[in-house]
């Protein structure tokens, strides 16, 4: 290997990874990694764009929640109880808590899962289809809730 002792060379500018902000602006618009260059770089990290697709289902996803938590606190107010025993201290605690925990981890889970939307759960299941699991059980539960305060309505 030779050592260059050109003035061209780019080793003396300053060191381009200190400098934060503006490596996160660069990096949003000229995304470089979209696959992991080597098969044992696949990590978390190996790449720094994601499908829109994983987007989309996080926004349905956080959307659904929202949906679910207003309907939940509504039908608690019609006398109907909570049956998620990890929620159920929220609830009682009143609508602002049970909201924002509710959002926040989903939020949390959902950022990671897309996050890992490449990575295989299990060592087979693709952690994308576990995303379209949850946004098709989200689906069902809002159903369902509109469908409990249809009757709670209508038998009241």
């Amino acid at each position: 290997m030779r050592l260059s002792t050109d003035s061209s060379d780019r080793r003396g500018d300053p060191d381009r990874r200190r400098k934060l902000l503006r490596a996160l602006w660069v990096g949003a618009f000229k995304r470089r990694r979209r696959n992991p260059r080597r098969p044992q770089d696949a990590r978390l990290t190996s790449v720094d764009w994601h499908h829109p697709q994983w987007l989309a289902v996080g926004i349905f996803v956080m959307l659904l929640s929202c949906a679910d938590a207003f309907l939940t606190l509504t039908l608690i107010d019609h006398g109907a109880n909570e049956v998620n025993p990890f929620m159920l201290p929220l609830v009682g605690g009143g609508g602002r808590s049970f909201a924002l925990w509710k959002l926040g981890l989903t939020a949390l889970g959902v950022t990671v899962l897309i996050l890992l939307a490449r990575a295989k759960a299990f060592g087979w299941i693709p952690v994308g289809v576990v995303l379209y699991g949850i946004l098709t059980l989200y689906v069902g539960l809002v159903a369902y809730e509109l469908w409990l305060l249809d009757q709670l309505v209508r038998f009241s």
